[in-house]
């Protein structure tokens, strides 16, 4: 066995490279498979965060349809999603253009040509109605006062005619004709609640004229959740629910009651985030194939229209974007050391591709950090969970008298989860020396909505909470130094970090806010119309509970922060406002606590240009370095640290 050179923790070479870790950046979703090919989108920060719309077929392999300068997104909802459909029959594609918020109708091999007239709209959840030639849709009408509104439409696919089918609701989505177009499902909800709170499904019949009547509200309300309907060919309706406490699926027939299909306590869904999510499909044959996260990993399940559930085996621990089309599924798949991959499976043939990969894995696999999956206990007598990846360098060890350094990683949402995938943004990290925990704190989605409510009226509180007790957990494990952990985390997760040093000062040594939330008030009074009754359940209803959210909120006790901190912000972020970011460094420099500001004024919320990744992790590595007193091996500019004395 070869001898490991002997180097501080943190300052090992990595052959994991910063401009590895920015093309790993390369985002895949929204898989569409038809009979002769696969369709998805690809979010390229090479290009400036454009994103393409890439096909695949057997005949003339991978190549992109959308051209230059058209990015296939929506900002619908703000967060957008169901940007594209595609008519598999006519190889024809329809898409939101960012620029000018318009469709587009594309043929194969054809340039783009607008559908929709210029005007204050945006359009997502784009879905083809084959039997009618339209496209069903969201549309969010920016003029309207005091807030957006959404209406579900059809557009005509030859005239671009615009065809209002129902409004009233605060929201809309997941608009799905049945096969013939006589029926039509969607979900609707209302202000405070979001789409994992509670949503309706409703059930319509479609007249003549292509109108509605006879609407129907067959499930949800009240505090039930419903997730992605889809008809199946005998007329009946699946979907998923979270009326268990657990996302399973039901089926709906008319005048029957709803059936239970495999029921487990496992999430067949996740929340709601963007429009255009995908977690199962119905076959031709009312075979239902299903994504089933549990124990903190995804599996793929058959539940066959009669007969008993079956998993299949895959080598892919995480899945989602699926999509089916006869024998073939698509999805988004990915693995502790392979990374997020188109995948198609042949289910007769029992043959599995790999379309496209986020990016090749340049390192022998010896380099990477596995995770272990963690539960430990907690404030109130609860438990949480995390992801804890230990250094890893086949090459190099740490000093016998010294323990690695953690970073805490608390993600966004807050109702979202950390996957177990291959991350080069956490291999940069351990392959260098640090430990990264990723905390799937109480309010995380995928273990049940008990302990996704728990962070009700606790959000600044247990999330933070539980990323203290991650890192104590290990620090008394042994793992790592408890006297050099930082915590870092963006949007919601960011809010947490600025929580953690304000409320919890001296449990860490440094933080790094990534477009962190810092007035929580600011962002009820400011931010945008998806979100903006999503405090209410968190934190406090508001205006009437203004002290909560004064008490909750990092600004207002910016003389509390003591330990070096380093701000990331967009300046075009409509979520976070540079201004909050401005305000907290303003605070630092009069204290004179040592801090980094990166201010990138064309991002937005959330960084997607290649050169802005790489400045902002090269800066946050420098930035842990010089506070924690080692010297990285890499090469790259010192991010200046204001007061910062060593």
């Amino acid at each position: 066995m070869k001898e490991r050179r002997v180097l501080p923790y943190g300052s090992w070479p990595s052959p994991i490279s910063l401009d590895m870790a920015v093309s790993s950046a390369l985002s895949l979703s929204e898989v569409r498979v038809g009979p002769n090919a696969v369709y998805w989108t690809e979010g390229r920060p090479a290009e400036a965060g454009r994103q393409v719309i890439v096909r695949s077929d057997e005949r003339d392999g991978t190549s992109d349809v959308t051209p230059p300068p058209f990015n296939a997104r929506t900002a619908a909802h703000e967060y957008g999603g169901g940007w594209y459909a595609v008519d598999h029959d006519r190889d024809v594609v329809y898409f939101s253009n960012l620029a000018d918020g318009r469709i587009y109708r594309q043929e194969l091999d054809h340039d783009p040509v607008a559908l929709t007239p210029d005007g204050p709209f945006r359009y997502g959840d784009l879905v083809v109605d084959v039997a009618r030639n339209r496209l069903l849709c969201i549309r969010e009408d920016l003029s309207a006062e005091p807030e957006p509104r959404d209406s579900l439409i059809a557009v005509d696919t030859t005239s671009g005619a615009e065809t209002l089918l129902t409004e009233g609701y605060d929201f809309y989505s997941t608009p799905r004709p049945s096969a013939d177009g006589n029926r039509l499902a969607w979900l609707s909800w209302r202000h405070p609640n979001m789409p994992w709170d509670t949503t309706e499904l409703w059930v319509a019949d479609v007249t003549a004229n292509g109108q509605l009547a006879n609407a129907e509200q067959i499930a949800g309300g009240g505090e039930e959740s419903i997730v992605q309907p889809e008809w199946a060919p005998d007329g009946s309706l699946v979907f998923a629910t979270d009326r268990s406490g657990w996302w399973n699926l039901y089926r709906w027939t008319a005048g029957a009651d709803l059936v239970a299909l495999a029921p487990m306590e496992a999430e067949f869904a996740a929340p709601q985030w963007i429009f255009g999510m995908s977690w199962f499909g119905v076959a031709s044959d009312g075979t239902i194939l299903a994504t089933v996260h549990r124990q903190g990993r995804d599996e793929l399940w058959m539940v066959p229209h009669e007969g008993s559930p079956e998993q299949i085996e895959v080598p892919d621990t995480v899945i989602n974007s699926l999509s089916l089309a006869g024998r073939r599924v698509a999805y988004i798949g990915a693995s502790a050391l392979s990374p997020r991959s188109v995948v198609l499976l042949d289910l007769d043939r029992g043959e599995r591709r790999v379309l496209r990969a986020a990016f090749e894995l340049e390192v022998d696999p010896s380099y990477i950090s596995v995770a272990e999956e963690i539960t430990f206990p907690t404030t109130d007598g609860d438990i949480s969970h995390a992801l804890y990846y230990p250094p890893i360098n086949p090459d190099l060890r740490g000093p016998a008298d010294e323990k690695p350094p953690l970073v805490v990683m608390s993600h966004g949402g807050p109702t979202s989860r950390s996957p177990s995938n291959l991350s080069l943004g956490i291999q940069i990290f351990t392959s260098r020396g640090f430990g990264v925990v990723d905390v799937n704190y109480r309010g995380s989605s995928g273990y049940g909505r008990e302990y996704m409510r728990k962070l009700d009226g606790k959000w600044g509180i247990y999330d933070v909470d539980d990323c203290i007790a991650a890192a104590r957990f290990l620090a008394k494990r042994g793992d790592i130094d408890a006297a050099r952990m930082a915590i870092r985390g963006g949007s919601a997760g960011g809010y947490t970090t600025l929580c953690a040093l304000v409320f919890h000062d001296g449990v860490f040594a440094a933080g790094a806010s990534y477009f962190g939330v810092g007035d929580m008030e600011g962002l009820a009074r400011d931010t945008h119309k998806f979100e903006s009754r999503y405090s209410d359940r968190l934190v406090a209803p508001y205006p009437e509970r203004v002290d909560v959210y004064r008490e909750r909120s990092p600004i207002h006790f910016m003389d509390r922060i003591t330990r070096p901190l380093i701000v990331l912000q967009g300046g075009e972020d409509k979520v976070v406002p540079q201004s909050q970011a401005d305000e907290l460094v303003e605070s630092l420099r009069e204290r004179k606590v040592p801090h980094s500001y990166l201010l990138f004024p064309e991002e937005g919320h959330g960084f997607r240009q290649a050169a802005n990744l790489r400045q902002s992790l090269a800066a946050e590595l420098s930035f842990y370095a010089q506070v924690f007193g080692f010297d990285l091996a890499d090469a790259i500019e010192p991010v200046k640290v204001e007061f910062l004395s060593r």
